[in-house]
C-alpha cells in the first residue's frame, strides 16, 4: 500500500483483509509485537529503539520475512508502512526473491497535499474513547466539541495539527514518493483517487486485486 499520511491505507488494507483474507502487514504493528514478545529480533530492535536510533532497514526486512513465512500469508498479504523509501523496496525485493515470492502490485492511493491537511487536520477524538472519531467539516456532532456517544470532551491529537501534517508529508515526498516512479517502471503500480469517499475506493481497490489474482491464476 503506497500513498500519503492520511490517504486511507491502513483503512483500505484491513477491507482488502476481509474481502480476501489477505494478511494485513502493518510493521509499525509487528515492530511493537515482536519487541513485547522478546523474540531475538524484537530484541534487536529494542536496543535501537531505547537508544533513540532508527530501527535498520535489515531488522524490519527481517520480521517482515519472518512474518510472511507464516501459513496464514501462503494466499497473500497486505504491506502498510513499508517499504518507506528505494532502499528498503531492494532490499524487500532481495528477501522476498530468497522466498521465492513477489510483489503483485503496488497499490497507490493519490491525493493532494491540501486536501490530506483539511481531512486531518478537522479529525477529533473522543478522550473518552478513542475509537469515537467525527471531523468539523465532513462529520461533525451534534455539539461542537462533544462526543455524541457519551458526552466527553472531543480533542485534536497531536498528530492532526497542521505543522505536524505539514512535516510528515514533507517526508512522504523526500522519501517515499520516489517509489512511484520506482514500481510503475517495474510495471506493479496501480494508482487510486484517495479524494473519492472509502466506499468508492475500496470498490476500485477491490476490483483491481480480484482482476490481479484471476490473472494469477491463469
Amino acid at each position: 500500500m503506497l500513498g500519503p499520511p492520511g490517504a486511507g491505507k491502513g483503512t483500505q488494507a484491513e477491507r482488502l483483509h476481509e474481502d480476501f483474507g489477505l494478511l494485513h502487514i502493518a510493521t509499525g504493528d509487528i515492530l511493537r509485537a515482536e519487541v513485547a514478545a522478546d523474540t531475538p529480533l524484537g530484541t534487536e530492535a529494542r536496543r535501537y529503539m531505547d537508544a533513540g536510533e532508527l530501527v535498520p532497514d535489515e531488522v524490519i526486512v527481517g520480521m517482515i520475512t519472518q512474518r510472511i513465512s507464516g501459513g496464514d500469508a501462503r494466499d497473500g498479504f497486505l504491506l502498510d508502512g513499508f517499504p518507506r523509501n528505494e532502499r528498503q523496496a531492494d532490499a524487500l525485493a532481495e528477501a522476498l526473491e530468497q522466498l521465492e515470492r513477489r510483489l503483485t502490485a503496488a497499490l497507490l492511493i493519490e491525493m493532494p497535499d491540501e486536501a490530506l491537511v483539511r481531512r486531518l487536520t478537522g479529525r477529533r477524538m473522543c478522550v473518552k474513547n478513542p475509537t469515537h472519531i467525527y471531523h468539523v467539516e465532513f462529520d461533525p456532532p451534534k455539539h461542537a466539541d462533544v462526543c455524541d456517544q457519551d458526552g466527553a470532551r472531543l480533542v485534536q491529537r497531536d498528530d492532526d495539527r497542521e505543522e505536524t501534517i505539514r512535516h510528515r508529508l514533507q517526508v512522504y515526498h523526500a522519501q517515499t514518493e520516489p517509489l512511484i516512479d520506482h514500481y510503475d517502471h517495474a510495471g506493479l503500480l496501480r494508482r487510486f483517487d484517495g479524494n473519492r469517499n472509502a466506499n468508492e475506493v475500496h470498490a476500485h481497490i477491490r476490483a483491481t486485486v480480484a482482476t490481479l489474482r484471476l490473472e494469477e491464476e491463469l
